[in-house]
């Protein structure tokens, strides 16, 4: 271990990142000579809005690479429902057993921030939504916090380590207002000297009320104010957002937009959409719950077999031609015309198939017109 309270990536793929049961019960099961050959698929009874995106694939990959195991899979993006596997891995169950816990993290985790950022895209419409919130979770899992929110639908995130290709957004923060004797002098420094192509979008709320910054900021040239103090403020936060959308207009600053963050909740999105014209969000994204997944297995020496509570079998999760899904044992003949959606990702240990956050952002967006809030 580092000198940061992190594990480091042999730790996690040689298994030893793991619940200590499994360490236990293999060493029983190998004095025992017992090594089964297991189906076992990940999927989520229960979800609270109804629908997720699937995300956090491309680390379970990179985990099983070149183990022997065969991986099939919904690819990154893709819309699940309650009940839907989203994973399935066939091999020995000593090969696989002591992967569960690093398996369901990957999952779990950017999961739940894809799907926060996709129902909060979906809430937006088409007012864009910027993930601010990397800043709310350890650093080191930066980069999946991102990409994550990235293929849930935001338009751009702010940390600097996010992966290749997601576009970064970001102005100022309040201390670098509180460093120049006044607000006008730290908008007009950094018009001065920010890169040409980042949006001049001043940051009003520092000392003074919204009203008062956004109307003098605006005075000296901006594209936009952002007012990043929501939770902080007493009162109508939408009466305070309506304020300043007249004292701009009123003075002839009808160009200038709004853009909201700091505690901005789905909620928020949604009730502010239709006045604000951007927003950045932390928690809600960063923060957002988990999938509770659970990895069980289906199939044992290719016999159905299921602990109680779930159903045995190997699936299939189809989208049938006429609309809808279907979950069908994978065994049995595809309905006529029916798309299967689990594909297969490792074959006898090797990566057949890749998972990249550009495509799994254009498969989410592929469905979002179907999606309702």
């Amino acid at each position: 271990m580092g000198r940061f309270v992190t594990v480091d990536d042999a730790t996690i793929r040689e298994g030893r990142c793991t619940d200590v049961y499994f360490e236990r019960i293999e060493s029983v099961l190998e004095k025992d000579d017992i090594n089964p050959q297991v189906v076992m698929e990940v999927g989520a009874p229960v979800l609270p809005d109804g629908w997720g995106v699937f995300c956090g694939l491309g680390d379970v990959l990179a985990l099983l690479d070149g183990r022997s195991v065969d991986v099939d899979a919904m690819p990154e993006g893709s819309v699940f429902y309650p009940g839907e596997p989203v994973l399935r891995i066939t091999g020995q169950y000593r090969d696989v057993a002591a992967y569960e816990t690093a398996i369901l993290g990957f999952l779990c985790h950017a999961s739940g921030v894809a799907s926060a950022a996709a129902h909060i895209r979906l809430a937006a419409g088409d007012v864009p939504v910027y993930s601010f919130g990397s800043r709310r979770q350890h650093p080191a899992i930066a980069p999946m916090i991102e990409r994550a929110a990235w293929i849930g639908g935001v338009d751009g995130v702010s940390n600097t380590c996010a992966p290749e290709g997601i576009p970064l957004a970001g102005t100022m923060p309040h201390a670098f207002v509180m460093c120049y004797p006044r607000q006008e002098d730290a908008w007009a420094a950094f018009d001065r000297h920010a890169p040409p192509d980042v949006p001049r979008i001043m940051l009003c709320d520092t000392f003074d009320d919204e009203k008062s910054e956004s109307v003098r900021a605006a005075a000296i040239g901006c594209a936009a104010v952002r007012l990043d103090t929501p939770r902080s403020r007493r009162g109508d936060m939408r009466a305070i957002v309506e304020e300043v959308r007249w004292e701009l207009d009123a003075r002839g600053y009808g160009h200038v937009g709004i853009f909201l963050s700091g505690g901005v909740t789905r909620a928020d999105v949604a009730a502010f959409r239709d006045i604000v014209d951007g927003f950045g969000v932390g928690g809600a994204i960063a923060n957002a719950p988990v999938i509770d997944f659970a990895m069980d297995i289906v199939e044992l020496e290719c016999r159905l077999s299921a602990k109680r509570g779930k159903r045995a079998g190997a699936k299939q999760v189809y989208d049938l031609p006429l609309g809808g899904r279907l979950v069908h044992l994978a065994r049995e003949p595809a309905p006529d015309g029916a798309v299967p959606l689990l594909v297969p990702f490792i074959e006898s240990g090797r990566i057949v198939r890749e998972s990249g956050h550009a495509e799994a952002r254009e498969r989410f967006f592929s469905r979002l017109p179907l999606l309702s809030a």
